[in-house]
């Protein structure tokens, strides 16, 4: 008879921490301010992967915006693409269905040596979500994990629940990790003031019943620039010191 398969441990109670071993260099931490096409995000981050790999490269946390897209993740439902002609779709390797990407949205692309830290995959992304939890607390906004939807959750009790019982929460962010010889790529999205109808083209990472929403949907106007101030400061205590890099460094190079 086959041993009985064990529950998972929930990501709440995976450890938080992801510091980088003693000794290591502090994280190279860039901000694009122009809109970044998804092809070049995806040659830029595969480049870095590979550098840091080899210990050629410090790792790297790359925030940028792009122009509207959508994106399709290695789960993605082809009837999940609702208006297939409205943005460009590219498939991509990271984990996940679809997710749009757009202007006032802050994507984080975060490039880090598992090795060097814990090489596990599910308490890395518990990690990016406490890392978006942290963030969002900073404006007394309490933010939500789930165990059947990945990504970072606030309750709507202004609008009808889903089903009886079962509360209104709508997805403020999104995440979508790949790993390759244990170094992370890919990451977070986190809505700030995106256009919120441009997610109706998709079911939003398959996810159906719930809604998307924004910090400006929510009524905190922040500034993008005060959304990457504060998303710093909120990663080092998480995953450890940062160093700001040039704004388009070369992938390859610390």
């Amino acid at each position: 008879m086959a041993a009985p398969i064990a529950p998972r441990t929930p990501r709440a109670t995976l450890p938080h921490g992801f510091l980088s071993a003693p000794g290591s260099p502090p994280v190279a931490w860039t901000v694009t301010d122009e809109p970044v096409g998804y092809d070049e995000a995806v040659a830029a981050m595969e480049a870095r992967v590979g550098a840091i790999a080899a210990g050629e490269a410090a790792e790297w946390v790359w925030l940028v915006e792009h122009p509207p897209l959508y994106t399709a993740g290695t789960s993605a439902d082809p009837a999940d693409l609702v208006d297939p002609g409205r943005f460009p779709v590219h498939a991509t390797g990271r984990g996940g269905q679809y997710t749009y990407h757009g202007p006032g949205q802050r994507v984080a692309y975060v490039m880090l040596d598992l090795k060097r830290r814990t090489p596990d995959v599910r308490a890395y992304v518990a990690a990016l979500e406490q890392w978006v939890i942290a963030t969002l607390w900073r404006w007394h906004l309490r933010g939500l994990r789930r165990e059947d939807r990945v990504g970072v959750w606030v309750a709507r009790p202004d609008k009808p629940d889903v089903a009886p019982g079962l509360p209104a929460e709508d997805k403020i962010a999104a995440i979508g990790i790949r790993v390759r010889r244990w170094v992370s790529y890919h990451g977070i999205s986190l809505n700030v003031d995106p256009a919120l109808d441009h997610f109706s083209g998709i079911v939003p990472c398959g996810v159906t019943g719930y809604g998307v929403t924004s910090l400006a949907d929510l009524g905190l106007p922040v500034s993008m620039a005060e959304a990457d101030m504060v998303l710093r400061e909120e990663f080092e205590p998480i995953f450890g010191p940062t160093v700001s890099a040039p704004a388009m460094p070369d992938p390859s190079r610390g």
